[in-house]
């Protein structure tokens, strides 16, 4: 009774932090884009008042993202017990452990914004944004993967979620930085995977007596 409780407050963390990395990476995303639109081929233009405030507010953002990603993956990964295969597990970890390495330092870059003007290049602007939508969105589409392949093989996610999982990592893969907003991929994902850990929580309904 005592483990089964510890695992459905595992599931409950593990959902609970996803919705909120989820959200707070979502709305980072949508700053940065707002703040960073022309990305790498864009032209040099210099951040006004309102792409300064949207950065300020997603640098503010991303620490917590990160530790609610960091907590989320440590749930995932209790749920998966000790018969994980270690494979799958080493790259699970190692995904995510970059990803969020790489998301701090394309929040690191990006503070640079802050600072740039016409007479010096963004070089700021342009590293942020390739840390962000090609190397850390690598690192997701990896996690994702792995992830849906573990949940495949333990039949613990349903089919139509892994296969969404599947799709999901593929698309940030191979699109990358090319399809703009391509990034929300990841967090939306990551929601529909908590709400789905959430409900997998709650108490089956009481089954009707019947009388002999």
């Amino acid at each position: 009774m005592q483990r089964q409780h510890e695992r459905l407050a595992t599931r409950w963390a593990a959902g609970v932090a996803g919705v909120v990395f989820a959200v707070l990476m979502a709305v980072a995303i949508v700053l940065m884009r707002i703040a960073l639109p022309g990305g790498i081929g864009g032209s040099d233009v210099t951040a006004d008042t309102g792409q300064r405030s949207a950065v300020r507010t997603a640098l503010e953002l991303l620490p917590f993202a990160g530790i609610a990603f960091l907590w989320f993956m440590g749930a995932l990964r209790e749920q998966a017990g000790e018969d994980e295969d270690r494979f799958f597990s080493t790259v699970f970890l190692g995904s995510g452990l970059v990803f969020v390495a790489t998301l701090f330092g394309a929040a690191a870059a990006a503070g640079t914004v802050l600072a740039e003007s016409q007479q010096h290049p963004p070089f700021g602007r342009h590293f942020a944004y390739a840390l962000l939508t090609t190397y850390a969105m690598r690192m997701a589409a990896v996690f994702i993967i792995t992830t849906s392949t573990i949940g495949r093989r333990r039949g613990a996610l349903p089919r139509p979620l892994v296969a969404l999982g599947y799709l999901a990592g593929l698309t940030l893969l191979v699109v990358g930085s090319s399809v703009p907003w391509s990034e929300l991929v990841f967090p939306a994902w990551a929601l529909l995977l908590s709400l789905n850990i959430l409900w997998g929580r709650r108490p089956a309904p009481p089954q009707p007596v019947t009388s002999t």
